[in-house]
């Protein structure tokens, strides 16, 4: 069975973009392969991050993930601190990748911005960290969005060299894994940007803990433009927002959006807002619902999470185990 694995920073609640374009699609995954879910923590702090509260958003992310179907008996979901191979395999990974290599990595230059001698250099070398993550259980397969492209071309440029230097064929090559059509959620106040947890106006977004009355209220003020729904995809040309709340509706309920237009075409968004809060409700609440009964007992929270770090463990340790042999960190068999 094929060995997939994703992570997921527990940088607070995550969002209805987070929830159809990616963690929805980990469900089927946990039926259809060994599937590792991992909250990677240390990924969080390359840039600073309050204790107290990061413990609370690993816990958070931790029951989201839960609340959403990923189950432990299917899968292991663990925080990525509580593994040692991941930082133990990275300083590895950090001697053999070379600088030129992360030079050419624009996400550090995107999240670096201008000031980039300020930047933390966990925040550099974030993808030898990445490379870790996946290698140190030889996965075979990661979940990547757009955005993560780079670094899993990277991660297999690293576990080449290693093969390489070391004259050991051991490390596998890694694949993107295809999820199919993934949806894509932009902000509610424009249409042209992806709706994120970092946007500085909650109205932005919907948050997998916002109740009912909060939806409805979030739907109704998302931004829209002055014309009735179109009847036809070609209607959307010029109109993001148009295009986002189609697309949200068709993708909480399973319909194309061809199918929502034939349904509302024509009409005004306000009905339309009201099917879709409606919809977005009915689908979202018992996910909060689960998420805040799972919140309520940390202790079995903690208790689920260090049980799925000891079978993450018991993969990962041997591999590095054998890496360590083969640097020659230990005598070889």
């Amino acid at each position: 069975m094929q060995r997939v694995f994703s992570g997921i920073q527990p940088s607070g609640v995550p969002t209805l973009g987070n929830y159809l374009g990616a963690i929805r699609n980990w469900v089927p995954m946990q039926d259809q392969h060994e599937s590792l879910f991992c909250i990677v923590d240390m990924h969080a702090i390359t840039v600073f991050q309050e204790p107290a509260q990061l413990l609370a958003q690993t816990r958070e992310m931790a029951a989201t993930l839960l609340a959403c179907g990923l189950s432990p008996e299917k899968c292991i979901l663990f925080v990525q601190s509580h593994v040692p191979a991941h930082a133990e395999l990275a300083w590895i990974f950090n001697c053999v990748a070379r600088m030129g290599w992360l030079n050419r990595m624009t996400q550090f230059k995107d999240k670096a911005g201008k000031d980039r001698e300020a930047a933390s250099a966990g925040l550099y070398v974030y993808p030898n960290l990445m490379a870790a993550d996946i290698l140190a259980y030889k996965a075979t397969s990661v979940p990547v969005g757009d955005d993560q492209k780079q670094h899993l071309e990277l991660a297999n440029d690293i576990a080449q060299k290693f093969n390489h230097d070391y004259q050991a064929d051991f490390f596998p090559r890694i694949e993107p894994h295809i999820l199919g059509v993934a949806a894509r959620v932009m902000s509610l106040r424009d249409g042209t940007k992806k709706m994120s947890k970092s946007d500085a106006s909650d109205q932005s977004r919907i948050n997998l803990n916002d109740d009912a009355d909060t939806i409805r209220n979030k739907i109704k003020r998302a931004k829209t433009d002055t014309e009735p729904l179109p009847d036809n995809m070609l209607g959307f040309e010029g109109r993001p927002e148009a295009r986002n709340l189609v697309g949200i509706l068709a993708a909480i309920t399973g319909e194309t959006q061809e199918g929502v237009l034939r349904a509302h075409g024509g009409k005004g968004f306000g009905p339309f807002k009201e099917v879709l809060a409606d919809a977005l409700i009915a689908h979202l609440e018992p996910i909060r619902t689960e998420m805040l009964r799972l919140l309520e007992d940390a202790p079995a929270l903690d208790a689920a999470l260090r049980r799925g770090a000891e079978q993450a463990d018991a993969i990962a340790g041997p591999i590095v185990t054998e890496v360590k042999r083969i640097v020659g960190f230990l005598p070889r068999k």
